[in-house]
């Protein structure tokens, strides 16, 4: 076997290059290059956020500066259509088959990850993700939207749960020392890769723009090109520590003072326990309540605040000029931005926060503060107050994504790390709730308001306070999770059987450091994390310079 050192060799036959053995670290190697690593794939896959990017130029694919519509279309002509341009919300059901395939390929195949490690997932996750886009290319190419789905959707959203869990439980195991930081860092990637990305796609497509083509296909196959790169540098960046490796100078907490287990449960027990399906809920709540707003916030505030987006406080909506909705739709997007850098800030923040008050009371605090702000919304709309709403909403979005973040960390405390990769992707079965329970609450909510005479500045009154109804059911979740019933735990000759099997070895190995994990961030990792820091930084400051348009 070709010996690994701290930057690691990818030599072998056929495809032993991804096999789990290549990727132990040796002595000398610095885990602080592992969540780049992550960061490479999360900000890849972190572009379906962005994907509405796309919309408006797709729905002009064969008109390219006036859509050539048909109106009596049925979705399933729709499909197949060679003639008609397609509907924006057409286009929207990717969204759905994104998160939703997200949720299953997760719970599928987490068993799988944990088998055969990070390295494989991520490269499969590349090949499922990037060979999506590349089909969607050819689906907007031959204009037929049922090959766009299969591709980017089906096959593309199997890639983003395979390359959305795959640092997760490598992370876990190299951070036990700060395990919600080292998440939220990987994590905090995915949020930001709409930041990146969708400046990409916009500057791209504009680029490949001609009178026959919205560029749109080619720049699917570029952006392809890009994130496959970016990807494979991931995977084959990615390492594990020997079985009994613990960070130098760091021991376990006593378990009597925190929640925090050194047992392991089996992949096949943690479903069984009502400590999963409690944070299966806690996780679908905070989720549900947060997706709902980021699906309507930019006609949130344009209906609620209108003309005083523009200096005209006395115009409501109904009453604004097509150039003031313009204008107006234009700072509500800069809104939605906003929220962005709260939602990739929260899940470094609360995540890392999490290390020093607990993962349990980090939920607690989402759950209070985000029941406080929900009441508050109405009360900062009666009021005109700009500043009060969108700070409100600003800080709902961090703790959105922070809920994402520290879940991984959560879990690991309570069914140990072992299969915790495996049990986060069956945890994100909630998430693919969430994303049709919020959505569904925030939108025929509004349409019924609507149809019973609402003015549209109170039209989201009663969606808050259904909203806090949910926190409210998720601080109860969060209060019954307890630590697990001994019974639940793997012997400790179990968990020696495993470890000896992934390490290749003939038993386990002793705990102590190895050599490995020191160097902090030294001159390599600071490149590694340059080389993802940098993009990310741009799509931050292109982000912002929009956001400070609303005030």
């Amino acid at each position: 076997m070709a010996t690994l050192e701290g930057t690691g060799s990818i030599a072998g036959a056929g495809v032993g290059f991804l096999d789990r053995e290549r990727t132990i670290a040796r002595a000398g190697f610095n885990r602080w290059l592992v969540p780049p690593a992550a960061l490479c794939i999360h900000l890849c896959i972190g572009m379906a956020y962005g994907f509405s990017v796309f919309w408006l130029p797709l729905s002009r694919a064969i008109g390219v500066n006036s859509a050539k519509t048909c109106p009596d279309i049925s979705i399933v002509q729709e499909l197949f259509t060679t003639t008609c341009d397609w509907r924006v919300a057409s286009l929207g059901w990717m969204y759905t088959l994104f998160f939703v395939l997200l949720g299953v390929s997760a719970a599928l195949w987490g068993g799988w990850l944990e088998r055969v490690g990070p390295r494989r997932a991520g490269f499969v996750a590349a090949l499922c993700w990037c060979g999506g886009l590349v089909l969607g290319a050819i689906g907007i190419y031959v204009h037929q939207l049922w090959i766009l789905w299969l591709g980017s959707g089906v096959i593309g959203g199997v890639g983003l749960g395979l390359g959305y869990i795959s640092p997760v439980s490598t992370l876990v195991k190299w951070f036990p020392d700060r395990r919600g930081m080292a998440t939220g860092m990987a994590i905090m990637g995915f949020g930001g890769g709409a930041m990146i990305g969708a400046p990409l796609a916009d500057m791209l497509m504009t680029y490949y723009k001609s009178p026959t083509s919205a560029g749109v296909w080619e720049t699917f196959l570029t952006m392809a090109a890009i994130y496959f790169v970016f990807m494979m540098i991931g995977a084959f960046r990615y390492r594990l520590p020997p079985a009994g490796w613990r960070p130098d100078g760091w021991t376990p907490p006593a378990t009597a003072k925190s929640m925090i287990t050194q047992h392991h449960v089996h992949l096949r027990d943690a479903h069984k326990t009502p400590q999963f399906w409690l944070i299966w809920w806690v996780l679908c709540l905070n989720v549900s309540a947060g997706i709902g707003v980021i699906g309507m916030a930019s006609p949130m505030l344009q209906e609620i605040f209108a003309g005083s987006l523009i200096g005209a406080p006395d115009v409501k909506f109904n009453a604004l000029s097509i150039e003031q909705k313009a204008a107006v739709a234009a700072i509500a997007a800069g809104f939605t931005g906003l929220l962005s850098l709260f939602n990739i800030g929260g899940r470094f923040f609360w995540a890392s926060l999490s290390d020093h008050i607990g993962r349990k009371n980090t939920y607690y605090t989402f759950f209070l503060l985000g029941i406080a702000l929900y009441a508050l919304a109405p009360t900062a709309a009666a009021l005109g107050s700009k500043l009060l709403f969108v700070s409100a909403f600003c800080i709902i979005l961090s703790m959105y994504g922070g809920g994402f973040s520290t879940v991984p960390a959560y879990l690991a405390d309570i069914f140990g790390t072992q299969f915790v990769g495996a049990i986060h992707g069956r945890l994100l079965t909630a998430w693919s709730t969430a994303g049709i329970i919020g959505p569904v609450v925030v939108n025929y909510i509004r349409e019924a308001q609507l149809a019973a005479g609402v003015p549209r500045d109170q039209l989201y009154n009663t969606t808050m306070y259904i909203l806090c109804a949910m926190l409210v059911a998720g601080l109860i979740c969060n209060y019954l999770v307890k630590p697990l019933d001994p019974k639940w735990y793997m012997s400790q000759e179990e968990v020696s059987r495993l470890q000896a099997a992934n390490a290749s070895s003939a038993a386990a190995v002793p705990s102590g450091s190895f050599g490995i994990g020191k160097g902090g961030l030294d001159a390599p990792a600071l490149v590694y994390w340059a080389f993802v820091g940098i993009p990310l930084a741009l799509g931050v400051w292109i982000t912002f310079k929009n956001a400070l348009k609303i005030f």
